[in-house]
């Protein structure tokens, strides 16, 4: 596959800070971090769970629409705002990702794009031919 091809969720801040979702290139799959934004522009209601399951759910429709699947993951970023809330987005990442065991970073940070936003998730694909 020749060319660069780019997925776009409908995000406020792909506009604003102009950026893509996902970028492939070639076999490979680029997902940029995603926080937990409705269709509507809104945060996803509930706890970090929700927020991932949110932030996960994102990055596979990118990748789907860019020709990949959640078994070419390869690597995972996991940002959370409390480390309480790794058990629970650790969970919601095994039932997107558990299978491709990708290589994951999960880490703690001060803040994310929006005060209410618990957790942000980025990931990177290669698709087999």
């Amino acid at each position: 596959m020749s060319g660069r091809r780019r997925a776009f969720t409908g995000s406020p801040f792909e506009a604003q800070f102009g950026f893509a979702r996902a970028v492939r290139d070639g076999n490979r799959i680029i997902v940029a971090g995603t926080g937990p934004v409705e269709d509507d522009g809104s945060t996803t209601q509930g706890g970090a769970a929700e927020q991932a399951e949110r932030c996960c759910a994102l990055i596979l429709r990118a990748i789907e629409e860019l020709g990949g699947s959640a078994s070419d993951v390869i690597r995972t970023r996991m940002f959370l705002t409390d480390p309480a809330d790794q058990n629970a987005v650790g969970e919601v990442h095994a039932r997107y990702f558990g299978e491709a065991r990708p290589a994951a970073t999960m880490v703690g940070c001060a803040w994310l794009c929006r005060p209410e936003w618990k957790v942000e998730i980025e990931a990177e694909a290669i698709v087999r031919d």
